[in-house]
């Protein structure tokens, strides 16, 4: 139902009814489900819309049919086969999803590429991470996150952006409302044009101007650099372009970023010293940024955060983006 891959214990009672619990023994959910998860066995359950067997149509305008497996991976083979001789393999491709496991993400790729000789393979997972995959590789040299869930319970400082974990990643969002009530002083930024239910846990929410995201972000790295709160050893040693990044972020002052972004200059620097000040610093984001003309940008002006302050490479720190499936990275 999203990207939170959360753990399950499926079982029977003594009625044959299929019984769903979580996992209490899995490191992403530690045996708490959300509303979907808690009514999976309901999902199961009901076979009213599930087919049991493959249907094919015999041309077009031919009604669907029942047929047995072996008909249909034949007749899909067939049609694979004849676009290939008559129009090159280019002419025919796979789309997949974060649903798929890795494995059968090899296995889809060597079909694809290695039998029948195309690049054409596609999924979801670019849909939505692309602008991430970009931010990542453009600032860090990889796509992937670098941090895992067990980093939300050390640090102190999480920045919630372009995301509505509440309704998106609830199980994620319950280990964060967990979090900072049993420590009180860890902070939670949230910035958002709407008043979300993730803004319930905030302790500071921008309301920022729709498509001003990255300016939002370079006002935060101008009060950090101005005022000192950086890492300048870390930035010395792992960084490049510092002073490029610096050129960047003071071309406006923070009054203009604040009429850009519509988000007071006294909110702006009550983010960046919440920053600036903390030990444990995450960023989680999701398709509000990378759905955007300037996602990369915005990826980009939001890991800088992190290189700038040091917070990224240690246990609590480091920018998290957020996938709509589980496996999206995979």
């Amino acid at each position: 139902y999203c990207g939170v891959g959360c753990g399950i214990v499926v079982s029977r009672d003594k009625k044959g009814r299929i019984q769903v619990k979580g996992d209490e023994e899995h490191p992403v959910n530690k045996g708490m489900l959300c509303s979907k998860g808690m009514n999976l066995h309901y999902t199961v359950m009901d076979n009213s819309d599930r087919f049991k067997h493959p249907q094919m149509r015999w041309s077009r305008h031919h009604p669907r049919e029942q047929v047995d497996w072996d008909t249909a991976i034949n007749r899909a083979s067939a049609i694979f086969k004849t676009f290939i001789a008559n129009h090159g393999p280019d002419s025919v491709g796979l789309y997949v999803s974060g649903q798929c496991l890795t494995e059968e993400y090899y296995l889809a790729n060597k079909l694809v590429k290695g039998f029948l000789g195309t690049n054409n393979i596609d999924t979801n997972s670019r849909l939505c991470m692309s602008s991430a995959v970009v931010g990542y590789k453009e600032t860090l040299g990889d796509d992937a996150v670098p941090i895992s869930y067990e980093d939300i319970e050390l640090s102190d400082c999480i920045f919630i952006t372009g995301a509505n974990p509440a309704w998106c990643h609830p199980i994620l969002f319950r280990r964060m409302e967990k979090h900072k009530a049993e420590n009180p002083n860890v902070k939670i930024i949230v910035a958002d044009p709407r008043v979300t239910d993730s803004c319930s846990l905030a302790d500071l929410h921008l309301q920022v101007q729709p498509g001003t995201d990255q300016m939002l972000f370079h006002a935060i790295g101008r009060y950090l650099i101005d005022e000192g709160l950086i890492n300048e050893e870390f930035i010395q040693a792992h960084t490049n372009g510092f002073n490029d990044y610096v050129k960047e972020v003071r071309s406006k002052s923070l009054r203009e970023y604040a009429a850009i972004c519509k988000v007071s200059i006294d909110d702006i620097v009550e983010a960046a010293r919440t920053i600036g000040a903390s030990k444990g610093f995450i960023t989680m984001w999701a398709m509000g940024l990378n759905q955007s003309t300037s996602g990369v940008n915005q990826n980009l002006a939001l890991i800088d955060l992190h290189l700038i302050t040091g917070q990224i490479g240690k246990p609590g720190s480091g920018p998290f983006s957020l996938t709509g499936q589980p496996n999206a990275m995979g």
